[in-house]
């Protein structure tokens, strides 16, 4: 079996309080290869956070703690910020929630994905646009060149994440992190934007962590499942075989899903118990 991309041991995200030291990430390990990883887990178990982590993006009063943090052989903490960036974006990238708060309003489409591109390397102003219109077209935007001159307000929903993948796929990294990338979306739209997704990552190759709150969409969409609770890994397990999990805080989620033809009874709620916080 090949090495992993991504190689996480003991992960820890600790936040100075009041009270004293909050973890929201406490002691998760797992790795990541030329797949499609899913984590799940309700708002607040540690999903986004573990993402930002692996990016260099928790600032203090944030600490990031790990035994081992590496991407493709690299140790990943304690790498001068200079280098980090070599990776990050590059190498590495990271699709987030909303493209309404993650877009720059007053830039327009096509000088944000030149930004990425300048930042890692000196293409010429002609490379430029050529790759963002390949991008933008990659992306399944019929209209790449009126896009490339659009501000984010006068995109969709769906067009202005198809750009924020774009934009994060340029670079051609060798793993995606997307974080709840089609929780803004409608049905519709959401289930076009993970079919590109689905097929950029399957032809280029590369490692994709996909964190979401849905675990119907997570168990059809990616190979592997973790399942987070309260800053910890309770569970790993295939994704096609979700349904069989044997921990109770996944069957309890999974329980809490709505059904076609339910009924009309209240959905059951979750029985947490003490055991799960040290699981």
């Amino acid at each position: 079996m090949s090495a992993p991309l991504l190689s996480v041991r003991d992960l820890t995200v600790t936040f100075d309080t009041r009270r004293g030291p909050f973890e929201a990430v406490r002691g998760v390990s797992f790795d990541v290869g030329r797949e499609r990883v899913g984590i799940v887990g309700e708002s607040g178990s540690g999903k986004s956070m573990t993402g930002r982590a692996i990016l260099g993006l928790v600032r203090p009063p944030g600490r990031v703690g790990a035994s081992r943090l590496t991407f493709d052989g690299t140790e990943l903490p304690g790498l001068p910020e200079r280098q980090m960036r070599t990776i990050r974006g590059r190498r590495i990238s990271m699709v987030m929630q909303d493209p309404r708060y993650s877009l720059n309003p007053v830039m327009t489409v096509g000088r944000q994905i030149a930004e990425a591109l300048r930042v890692h390397g000196r293409p010429s102003r002609a490379e430029i646009r050529k790759r963002s219109l390949d991008m933008l077209a990659e992306v399944q935007i019929r209209d790449p060149e009126r896009v490339l001159t659009a501000y984010p307000h006068e995109l969709s929903g769906g067009m202005g994440q198809r750009v924020m993948i774009a934009m994060m796929l340029v670079t051609q990294p060798e793993l995606l992190i997307a974080d709840e990338p089609t929780s803004a979306l409608d049905v519709t739209v959401q289930l076009e934007v993970l079919r590109i997704l689905d097929d950029l990552v399957r032809r280029r190759g590369m490692g994709l962590i996909f964190i979401s709150h849905d675990l119907r969409l997570v168990s059809t969409f990616c190979d592997r499942v973790l399942v987070m609770y309260r800053g910890r890994i309770v569970e790993e397990i295939k994704a096609s075989l979700l349904h069989q999990a044997q921990h109770p805080y996944t069957q309890g989620l999974l329980n809490c899903l709505p059904r076609i033809g339910g009924g009309h009874e209240a959905l059951p709620t979750l029985q947490r118990q003490d055991a799960w916080n040290d699981a």
